[in-house]
């Protein structure tokens, strides 16, 4: 399960959605602060969105662990936020469950207030650790998923 993992993180490295996907179980759910809960083909959808809208992207991965039933990974991401044109370095925390031999289930910890900060300046600053935020975040960011998935069909 170890290499289903770098597996998955090379193809981010690559902007490789489909070899991210391949790992992923038909069933996925995703979670992470910045999207909130995806399930199956939106978790999906999601990093194809990402990586077709990447600008200035690297990624480094490490400290990967694995057994039959779960995983872990720290990830680092550098790359400008389109909507401000800031860059950020985001540094996360990934939790991975299996079954059938793929990703049943992958969560991102990362700091929310953090990112904001970076991402939106001195606004992401003062209001990026608010549930407030969070809350508009996600619907933001599930609006932009919905618009790419309309697209893309």
């Amino acid at each position: 399960m170890k290499q289903l993992i770098e597996t998955f993180y090379t193809g981010l490295s690559e902007l490789n959605a489909d070899k991210m996907i391949s790992c992923y179980h038909k069933d996925v759910l995703f979670e992470d602060p910045g999207f909130g809960k995806l399930k199956g083909d939106r978790a999906k959808s999601m990093w194809r969105m990402l990586c077709k809208n990447a600008k200035n992207f690297k990624v480094e991965y490490s400290r990967v662990e694995a057994n039959q039933h779960n995983g872990k990974a720290n990830w680092e991401a550098w790359y400008t936020f389109s909507k401000t044109g800031r860059p950020v370095h985001n540094i996360i925390d990934a939790q991975f469950e299996f079954k059938d031999g793929k990703i049943i289930k992958h969560t991102d910890h990362f700091n929310i207030h953090k990112w904001a900060s970076q991402a939106m300046g001195w606004k992401g600053k003062l209001l990026g650790g608010t549930g407030f935020f969070r809350k508009k975040l996600v619907e933001q960011t599930n609006k932009m998923l919905d618009k790419f998935i309309a697209s893309n069909s």
